[in-house]
């Protein structure tokens, strides 16, 4: 056992190494330094818990640390890349449902039914908001991991008055929260109850109303609500360190959806309350034109007679494993003398950042990858662009056709380099559903079939 001094201390030490993870995860060239000093911290924090003076029962404790560690370290290895979003947002439920059980564990306890005044008022607030948090977490997240693995619809679920409903329903949580305050022993328990069945109907609406291509969003919007859901736990607990933790992540997740709200121009304040982003098959605008397509040998010649090129990752990318392709064709083209970059949009993939990893995974020099900001001004002076399995980034509808749904959404603008080549499986349209007139663009060129394969050909004819 550990004295309550040694315990603080150790919180003191955890909470700097989690605010250095977050600092190193601010860049690329950091991010591994970043996640060790987090995974550190961690293992200071649980040790310096199960050790405190007031804990017992630290077998069982410590047999249910190794079983969930098996698990998750099995799950995690087992999970491809391109299911990493699908795992983030499971992982949010399990926090989500944490801070309920902690929630309703904490006023069963006998201790609690001997507060009185002030003391007891502000537990059982702690109590109901953990509980309100953690319960639209949890179902938020399940639908979340349903939309993104394909097992929910992509489109929003959307109908009349929907606004209406989660308004009333809110209203109906506070008054709620008004006559559990009030109550003595374990009478609110049903107050608690409604709540919760409340509070679970919400998360769903509020994420069933939003669109697939705004699912990155509402992930990174997620993270936060499981910040914040760990934060009461952390209130309930009276654990200095959780609380701490939970802010961290809350308002780290709340700063990263911001941005990426800016990103696709959407509301912040719509991610929060659901129904943006609804997923139509196509705008009203109609595309006319033909389609120009290419072979293996063009496409290669057009890269060897370029100067300049740059490659736009998408999830097609991730799909078929084609990072790796990719990175020897970076290469060999850089070894021709050729200037090579990456172009990323904030929110290409499933995930904040999912492009970076998957090219940082391929050995991918992070200095020639930049952000949608950093090579927009340069594609004019571009030869080529290389776009890698990605539809939406890409649309100039975003720009062009008011009535598209992702209309006003900054994209990489490809079209305004020389030439354009497009690798895609078929025309079809991208997660958001919307028609993309790049493919119609007289310097666009439609190369078909799997990533992995088509690079692996542009290599062959590009090394002989």
């Amino acid at each position: 056992m550990i004295s309550s001094q040694i315990q603080l201390a150790s919180y003191l030490f955890a909470s700097i190494l989690f605010i250095l993870s977050l600092g190193g995860l601010s860049s690329q060239e950091s991010a591994k330094r970043g996640v060790l000093y987090g995974i550190i911290g961690m293992v200071i924090a649980i040790a310096s818990t199960v050790l405190g003076d007031n804990v017992e029962g630290h077998v069982y404790i410590i047999v249910a640390i190794a079983i969930a560690s098996v698990i998750g370290m099995t799950v995690a290895r087992k999970v491809e890349m391109t299911s990493m979003p699908q795992l983030v947002a499971i992982l949010h439920s399990f926090v989500g449902l944490a801070a309920v059980l902690v929630g309703f564990g904490s006023y069963l306890d006998p201790h609690t039914q001997t507060l009185t005044g002030v003391d007891h008022n502000i537990h059982y607030v702690e109590v109901y908001i953990g509980i309100f948090i953690g319960a639209i977490t949890f179902t938020g997240s399940i639908v979340a991991w349903g939309k993104l693995q394909g097992t929910i619809t992509s489109k929003a679920l959307l109908y009349p008055g929907r606004h209406i409903v989660n308004l009333v329903l809110l209203l109906i949580c506070i008054v709620l929260a008004v006559l559990f305050t009030q109550s003595d022993g374990t009478s609110g328990i049903l107050y608690l109850y409604i709540m919760t069945a409340i509070s679970l109907f919400i998360g769903v609406m509020l994420v069933m109303a939003i669109g697939g291509a705004d699912m990155p969003v509402v992930v990174s919007m997620l993270n936060s609500y499981s910040g914040w859901a760990a934060a009461a736990a952390g209130f309930m607990l009276g654990n200095d360190l959780l609380i701490v933790t939970g802010a961290l992540v809350g308002s780290s997740g709340a700063i990263l959806s911001i941005i990426m709200c800016e990103a696709m121009n959407r509301s912040f304040w719509s991610v929060i309350f659901g129904g943006f982003g609804t997923t139509v098959s196509s705008s009203s605008e109609e595309i006319s034109g033909s389609v120009n397509s290419m072979d293996h040998e063009e496409v290669s010649e057009m890269l060897q007679n370029a100067e300049s090129v740059v490659i736009v990752p998408g999830y097609g990318m991730a799909v078929a494993k084609a990072q790796y392709p990719v990175f020897e064709m970076l290469e060999v083209l850089r070894k021709a003398g050729k200037n090579v970059r990456f172009g990323i949009h904030p929110v290409a993939g499933r995930l904040p950042g999912h492009m970076n990893v998957l090219l940082a995974e391929a050995n991918v020099p992070y200095d020639i990858v930049l952000e949608m900001d950093e090579i927009n001004d340069d594609l004019p002076e571009t030869d080529v662009v290389l776009v890698i399995g990605a539809n939406d980034i890409v649309n100039p509808g975003a720009q062009e056709d008011a009535s598209s749904p992702i209309y006003g959404m900054p994209v990489l603008e490809v079209w305004k380099s020389a030439q354009v080549v497009v690798m895609k499986r078929s025309m079809a349209t991208g997660y958001a559903g919307v028609q993309n007139p790049l493919f119609y663009k007289e310097n666009t060129f439609m190369l078909y079939g799997d990533a992995k394969d088509s690079v692996d050909k542009i290599n062959q004819f590009i090394k002989k």
